[in-house]
């Protein structure tokens, strides 16, 4: 069972911590000040430690800060730390400014994303988009009373995409492959979309599904 170590503090990382615990993995969670996660980790039993300590333990990481402090969050982890290793990328590019009628604002452009300035910067990790088009509270085990939601996710390794698309089913999504990294321009922005109902009628209880004919 895969070592999994998550870089980032805040409700999503604490979340999908717990998650990958609660199926089995063992599991660190990382933070620059690993202290204030002292309650969280008597609650929860995850050790928390300093964002180097966790990635080079780990077998697989989770990135899940913001997107504004990613790339300095991956130099902090250490570039040599993540090499070879997956790294389940959930950041959005979401700039410090206020949405637009609802609409986040993203300081990537349309023919780039987040997660290639990520993969061009640790070149030797394994980069994985996911978790990325959802709020935390249904990251895992999501209950839906019209079936069975769908996450997104792509990266330029196959073997990669494979593990991530085994936990997805673990956590109860159904995975929808999307191929190369380059596809994370397109997965990005529908956390703009997921988003719109949040800022506009306080609605964050939905999620995305693909239908096949």
């Amino acid at each position: 069972m895969e070592k999994i170590g998550v870089i980032g503090s805040a409700t999503v990382g604490q979340t999908l911590a717990q998650g990958f615990k609660t199926y089995g993995h063992e599991v660190r969670i990382g933070s620059r000040t690993p202290g204030k996660l002292a309650e969280f980790s008597t609650r929860s039993g995850i050790p928390a430690a300093a964002f180097p300590d966790v990635a080079a333990w780990a077998d697989v990481v989770v990135l899940a800060v913001k997107g504004v402090a990613a790339e300095e969050a991956v130099r902090a982890a250490g570039v040599e730390n993540l090499r070879g290793k997956i790294v389940i990328d959930t950041t959005n590019p979401i700039a410090e400014a206020p949405p637009h009628d609802g609409v986040l604002q993203y300081f990537t452009g349309p023919n780039e994303s987040l997660m290639e300035r990520l993969q061009a910067l640790a070149t030797a990790a394994r980069f994985v988009k996911a978790f990325s088009s959802v709020g935390a509270a249904r990251m895992v085990n999501p209950r839906f009373s019209s079936g069975t939601p769908t996450m997104f996710y792509c990266g330029n390794d196959e073997d990669a995409r494979a593990f991530v698309a085994r936990t997805l089913d673990k956590f109860g999504w159904q995975g929808a492959d999307m191929g190369s990294a380059a596809a994370a321009r397109a997965i990005e922005p529908l956390a703009q979309l997921w988003c719109i109902p949040g800022f506009r009628q306080n609605s964050w209880t939905h999620a995305f599904a693909l239908l096949w004919s």
